[in-house]
């Protein structure tokens, strides 16, 4: 009782006194394309191609092993359960798992910061999460420049290079002008990426254009295209979209609701379609148990989400539900700056900013410690909860969820 009130009074002030199986990669497609969608002639843009970059093999597995087995062990000793492994991979890098959207941050004097935004890519490579995407709602893409977007995309693939971690980098143009969207993408393959990922136009909610416009998208790279889907883009407009265009392989569902659709986009598409979830990944046991090969949440806590997608994936699935209940756990216990959790983490510096987006419709982004973002909590409940400062999460984090964290 005397270490729980401790706990509270560090974390709560004033508590103390109150004692309380992934698709292959192939070009190729057999699929007729449906019936209902007559489209209309494309508008060709340069596209300067250029050949796919050879993917990056695997590195440090040997020193990865090494650092987790001495954590294991000294979470042993403590008589604490030991951290799950990350799931080594090698060879090309895989287009499923944990895909958090990296979060922005910027200087006291609003300058993005390319070295916190390189850190929060290591720290995903620390951690064994799968992959990372920028810049995508979750990290404030609206509000960026198109030279900050460049510069950032160069500071994340450089930063990536060697790792086994992912790059996804987001393509889309707030006035979805298509020369914008090429040197976007065409800057993203020069510089390494291992896929591009774009939200829909704006306001657009005729399927012929969306169609027209994914198309053009895949035309101007040969690396794997993300569709992100949002609104009330349908699942025939998915499956036309994955008919038509060779690179995609992979959606982000956030269109209507994802766990009631996920089962006719496999089916229809013969179970290569890579299916991730968004909207702040709260339902991620019922999401693996559709079948959703991927997640997105934010950065905070990718390594602990990630270490839940590993042990799902090894057949591990009553540790999968109890390492994603101390995400739930942990995100219960109050709101926090967009950046808390990267802050107590030593990944962002203290005086880190954010830039304020506009908001998007239909997602809130209201932040809870694990999430960074995404909606606010469990089950949307009404009641209020704790804002923690800084040192709250982090005293947090040490208390709950240390053994766990493997970055």
């Amino acid at each position: 009782m005397r270490r729980r009130t401790k706990l509270a009074a560090a974390v709560f002030p004033g508590a103390a006194a109150q004692i309380r199986s992934a698709p292959t990669l192939s070009h190729k497609r057999t699929a007729e394309p449906m019936k209902s969608m007559n489209t209309r002639p494309l508008t060709t843009h340069p596209s300067g191609e250029l050949p796919r970059r050879e993917f990056l093999q695997f590195l440090g597995a040997g020193a990865l092993g090494i650092a987790l087995a001495m954590r294991n062990a000294a979470a042993a000793d403590a008589g604490a359960p030991a951290a799950s492994p990350a799931v080594p991979r090698s060879g090309p890098k895989q287009l499923r798992g944990l895909f958090p959207i990296g979060q922005t941050p910027f200087t006291e004097d609003d300058k993005i910061n390319l070295e916190a935004l390189a850190a929060e890519v290591a720290f995903c490579n620390r951690g064994g999460v799968h992959g990372f995407v920028w810049p995508q709602i979750a990290s404030g893409w609206s509000v960026l420049s198109e030279a900050e977007r460049m510069a950032g995309a160069e500071a994340i693939l450089a930063a990536g290079k060697g790792g086994s971690t992912a790059l996804v980098i987001g393509v889309q143009d707030k006035a979805a002008d298509m020369a914008a969207v090429a040197r976007y993408a065409q800057h993203a393959a020069q510089h390494g990426a291992d896929a591009i990922v774009s939200l829909p136009p704006a306001n657009v909610t005729d399927e012929k254009v969306l169609l027209d416009y994914y198309q053009q998208v895949g035309r101007l790279t040969d690396l794997p295209l993300f569709v992100q889907s949002q609104g009330k883009m349908s699942i025939d407009l998915i499956v036309e979209i994955f008919n038509t265009v060779p690179t995609v392989r992979q959606v982000k569902d956030e269109a209507g609701d994802p766990l009631a659709r996920i089962a006719e986009l496999r089916r229809r598409t013969n179970n290569q379609l890579t299916v991730f979830s968004g909207n702040g990944v709260r339902t991620m046991i019922n999401e693996m148990e559709l079948g959703f090969l991927g997640h997105c949440p934010t950065t905070g806590l990718s390594d602990v989400y990630a270490a839940a997608f590993d042990l799902w994936h090894a057949n591990r699935h009553q540790e999968a539900f109890d390492m994603f209940g101390r995400i739930c756990a942990f995100e219960s216990m109050g709101t926090t700056t967009m950046s808390g959790v990267l802050i107590a983490r030593g990944v962002f510096p203290a005086n880190v900013k954010s830039r304020r987006a506009p908001p998007t419709p239909g997602v809130d982004v209201t932040p809870t410690p694990g999430s960074g973002g995404g909606r606010g909590g469990m089950g949307g409940a009404q009641h209020p909860v704790p804002h923690l400062d800084d040192q709250q999460v982090r005293v947090a984090l040490d208390h709950y969820l240390k053994p766990y964290l493997r970055a």
